[in-house]
């Protein structure tokens, strides 16, 4: 499968189309991450940008270069949840209100 990629020159193809779908994932991602749980999980996207890191230096080749494409997605992610916070706040996306099923009621 690599001899082929090599000799079409399907590389850089590759890991454009790749790239175009790791960002188009942490697009929702984030919105709906900011949605649920708040700014609360920029941790998160900063523990996957360290692994996803750790594993480009591990591997060698396209899957090194497409962790690292993860990995910099993830870390360019903890800002775009902070920024999808200011976005909610001018009314741009939807607030999540508080389920009243969950409340507890004194009666």
């Amino acid at each position: 499968m690599i001899e082929f990629i090599n000799n079409y020159n399907l590389t850089g193809l590759i890991i454009g189309v790749c790239t175009f779908f790791i960002i188009g994932i942490f697009h929702p991602i984030v919105i709906k991450g900011e949605y649920y749980f708040g700014t609360k999980i920029w941790w998160i996207f900063l523990l996957a940008g360290i692994i996803g890191i750790a594993l480009s230096l591990i591997f060698s080749g396209i899957v090194s270069i497409l962790c690292a494409v993860f990995a910099f997605s993830s870390l360019w992610g903890i800002g775009e949840l902070f920024e999808q916070k200011k976005r909610v706040e001018k009314g741009w996306f939807p607030k999540k209100t508080q389920d009243i099923r969950h409340k507890t009621q004194d009666v």
